[in-house]
């Protein structure tokens, strides 16, 4: 058990120049385990890395699924508002043009009463200037 972790920590730790010489005679073997270590490691940080790039996709397609059902709803509410604003706006309209309308109609009610006493009063000056004389 001791040589295990002996060798577990020479592997782990900088050769010192006497264990340079030592690596030099089983240099084949620990190469070998270094790389197989090294695939090892390549395959699971492989795993663990296509994993987490599934894991950023799936969030890219939520986001995406999420921006076009804003998008899609944004429209619907903007067309609504926009029908609800096109709606009032042809209201108001109408209202303002009733109301001047009326406004007109009672301007020419004034006009045809100030007429009318005009021609009152036009007759009166001429009466006044103008008297009759009852012999």
């Amino acid at each position: 058990m001791e040589t295990e972790r002996n060798e577990a920590l020479r592997k782990r730790m900088k050769p010192n120049i006497e264990e340079k010489e030592e690596d030099q005679i089983s240099n084949g073997t620990v190469m070998e385990i270094t790389e197989k270590e090294q695939s090892e490691t390549s395959l699971v940080g492989s795993e663990e890395m296509e994993l987490n790039i599934s894991h950023i996709l799936e969030k890219i397609e939520r986001f995406t699924q999420q921006a076009s059902e804003l998008l899609e709803s944004g429209k619907a509410m903007f067309k609504e508002l926009s029908n609800e604003f096109e709606e009032r706006l042809i209201m108001i309209h109408k209202e303002q043009m009733e109301k001047w309308q009326e406004e007109i109609n009672e301007m020419r009610l004034l006009d045809a009463s100030n007429e009318e006493a005009s021609a009152i009063l036009s007759n009166a000056r001429f009466l006044l200037q103008n008297p009759l004389f009852d012999s």
